[in-house]
């Protein structure tokens, strides 16, 4: 059967990526609005993105309105920033909040309205050029077609999809992942993991996707217990920062399942970051999908060295996930209660989460059947 595979229009990775985008920024428009956040401005990386664009005399304004994951509110105040500024195209600076609000702001330009009318449908209008430059090693929004947005009238997180919303553009720089602090390093990382773990079970993996997402399995348990120890650790910061493309580029082509359908609604409900919820439910979710995909977490389990080749694929697979649990403890990842949240806060809207859960089709793509009785269960297991 045929399948489509798509990347980013030119990705640029490694030290000095940004030096050598400069002239790719350039081939973009004439202003940019570069989308970011304060604590990018305060680090500094922001000024060495207005260098670059200074160098290439490029006109260009700063949105630094996004704090925490975006909203609605803020994609219509980015998108009223861009129209009265004037400009011609999109950068997007930070980890995946920037990068989606980018996305979001963009696919509004030409024919306006507001974010929440994409609900449930593909996204297809013209878009102006846009370039991402994430700052952690995770989201890999750099590399996908999809944006996380929160729709604060219905209390929802809107996984929105459309190929338009594939940046023109993506630089992997390692020099801003240095700034990120170990709790940051740490959820980033496991985000990336999740997005490669689930294109690999998931129900829509093909050839390309494999390759990408088990070379980012591989990367990551190698690479990010060392970038988590150390920060300014080069060598595995640039390891990482190519494993969350990677893993960007695998779920694009292949989806995510089970975890990032029920992580959603634990970001819209408490205000999870949404790399951290992911986290929070490998164990859980993984231990889940295990029975009805055997095959493939047996091969991640030997890919990563947890199984041998003698191992069957059911204690391949069960190795794997106690290789998952021990990475996830090794990073101080905290349960839901460490967190702050309450148990009887969380039960009372489990059958809201639920239901959105899998009213996003996500846990529809594990290669074992998810009801939202199974999903329901499982939110109640964190607690247990």
């Amino acid at each position: 059967m045929a399948r489509e595979f798509i990347v980013p229009g030119q990705i640029i990775t490694g030290a000095g990526a940004l030096d050598m985008a400069e002239s790719a920024l350039r081939q973009l428009g004439k202003k940019a609005m570069i989308v970011t956040d304060q604590v990018m401005i305060e680090l500094g990386n922001c000024a060495k993105v207005e260098a670059a664009l200074k160098n290439q005399g490029i006109a260009y304004t700063i949105y630094s309105e996004i704090t925490g994951e975006p909203t609605d509110t803020m994609i219509e105040n980015g998108l009223k920033q861009y129209r009265e500024e004037g400009c011609d195209f999109l950068v997007a600076l930070g980890g995946g909040s920037p990068i989606d609000s980018m996305k979001a702001i963009g696919s509004l330009v030409k024919n306006g309205g507001n974010i929440s009318d994409y609900m449930g449908k593909i996204i297809d209008v013209e878009m102006p050029p846009m370039a991402a430059i994430p700052t952690t090693a995770g989201t890999g929004s750099e590399a996908t077609q999809f944006t996380i947005i929160t729709d604060t009238k219905k209390d929802i997180k809107m996984l929105l999809k459309g190929k338009v919303l594939m940046p023109a553009l993506a630089v992997s720089d390692p020099q801003f992942t240095m700034t990120a602090p170990p709790r940051i390093t740490a959820a980033t990382g496991l985000d990336a993991l999740c997005h490669a773990v689930e294109a690999y079970t998931s129900n829509k993996s093909q050839t390309l996707s494999d390759t990408f997402a088990l070379s980012a399995v591989k990367r990551i348990f190698r690479y990010l217990p060392r970038a988590f120890r150390d920060g300014k650790d080069e060598e595995a910061r640039t390891e990482m920062a190519v494993a969350a493309l990677e893993a960007g580029i695998a779920f694009n082509n292949a989806s995510v399942t089970l975890i990032h359908g029920m992580s959603r609604p634990i970001g819209a409900m408490f205000h999870v970051a949404h790399g951290l919820s992911n986290a929070m439910l490998m164990k859980e979710c993984l231990g889940f999908a295990l029975n009805g995909a055997y095959d493939r977490f047996g091969e991640l389990g030997r890919s990563i060295g947890a199984a041998s080749a003698q191992d069957t694929d059911k204690d391949a697979s069960e190795k794997f996930l106690a290789a998952v649990a021990e990475l996830t403890e090794e990073l101080e990842t905290p349960t839901l209660e460490q967190y702050g949240i309450e148990k009887d806060a969380f039960f009372q809207v489990i059958g809201k989460m639920a239901h959105d859960a899998m009213e996003s089709g996500s846990p529809q793509n594990t290669r074992r059947t998810v009801t939202q009785a199974d999903v329901e269960q499982m939110y109640r297991n964190l607690y247990s």
